[in-house]
């Protein structure tokens, strides 16, 4: 096996919609990690000439200090190569650490989280991250059906808030214009204040809108979501389509007429564009597998199951040490965990 780099998007995307679900690989990931002052490095695992594995490395430049994040990989062809593509890969993290004075790696594969996989990763020198980087528990709704089913199995109360919105003339707009990005961040920023998360910035979306409508492959777009009653904004969202899945990757809603059910109709309405665009999945991103009421996550994931569908859990993200540098981060991250208490 040998690692090269790998220049075109073709391939790249090709085989990330071929053997995985996110978007976090994608090619145009990379180029808004790339334009929004990012190094990242694209490279492919090959067993003579074939393809077996890829990795989307960015060069993260945190005060706490550098790393490389791997995110929602690496990509593996099967599980076949998960043992040796791994450990070509680890060798060539290594190689990395010194010229970009990294002091580690995290990785956040899609994997399962079994202890098969969690033996291989020890095997490996690596060990478990102190916090999480990307979802690691999500929801996933299977658009396998018609709209009509899709509707006759959600949870009562989630049906009719839709049928709701409907009635009380709720409506949605799909349009990623500027105006409307800077309506969907005043939104955001209410959120921020209510939940306490740390917020991405205008410019950031609007890079992250911009890269993946450049693309000129159809099943590739970024589509912004508002949703207003009687002339008031209530609701917005932001839909990454890739490959076969329309991913719910950010969301907003307004502290005013909270009883308006606006984020109900604004998630049916997205789900159904994503039908109509033949997409085979709708991510609703992640949940807390928490029973607790009283989580942070709590009424978020309750309002994403109510669509019906399923939970998909994957393997905690995981750290390969480089020096002892690498404790400084370690105890900055776990304290950070600790203080968001999911």
């Amino acid at each position: 096996m040998e690692i090269q780099p790998i220049h075109d998007q073709k391939i790249w995307d090709n085989f990330v919609t071929r053997h995985h679900h996110t978007f976090l690989h994608s090619w145009a990931w990379g180029e808004v990690n790339k334009k929004t002052e990012e190094h990242i490095i694209r490279v492919g695992v090959y067993d003579n000439s074939d393809l077996v594995c890829v990795a989307l490395i960015i060069v993260v430049a945190a005060r706490r200090g550098t790393f490389l994040f791997i995110p929602h990989g690496p990509i593996f062809k099967n599980e076949t190569y998960l043992q040796p593509a791994l450990k070509e890969l680890s060798l060539f993290f290594v190689s990395m650490y010194k010229q970009h004075s990294a002091s580690f790696v995290r990785i956040s594969p899609l994997l399962e989280d079994t202890e098969h996989n969690d033996a291989l990763f020890s095997k490996l020198g690596y060990r478990s991250a102190p916090i999480y980087m990307h979802a690691e528990n999500s929801w996933i709704l299977p658009l396998d059906k018609t709209k009509d089913e899709l509707l006759a199995g959600m949870r009562k109360t989630t049906r009719n808030l839709i049928r709701r919105g409907e009635r009380d003339g709720v409506e949605v707009v799909d349009d990623h214009s500027d105006s409307n990005l800077k309506e969907f961040c005043k939104l955001y920023n209410e959120t921020v204040k209510k939940h306490g998360f740390t917020p991405f910035s205008y410019s950031f979306l609007r890079t992250e809108i911009d890269a993946f409508n450049n693309s000129d492959d159809s099943n590739i777009s970024a589509r912004l979501y508002l949703a207003s009653w009687q002339g008031n904004i209530l609701s917005g969202a932001i839909i990454i389509h890739y490959g076969n899945s329309a991913f719910y990757h950010h969301g907003a809603n307004s502290l005013l007429h909270t009883k308006v059910p606006s984020s109900y109709a604004l998630q049916w309405r997205a789900i159904c564009d994503a039908i109509d665009a033949g997409k085979e999945i709708y991510n609703f991103w992640g949940i807390t597998k928490s029973e607790n009421k009283q989580h942070p996550w709590a009424g978020l994931t309750l309002f994403k199951k109510g669509f019906g569908g399923t939970h998909r859990d994957y393997t905690h993200a995981y750290d390969l040490p480089f020096n002892r540098k690498y404790w400084i981060p370690y105890c900055i991250d776990s304290f950070r965990m600790w203080r968001r208490r999911v």
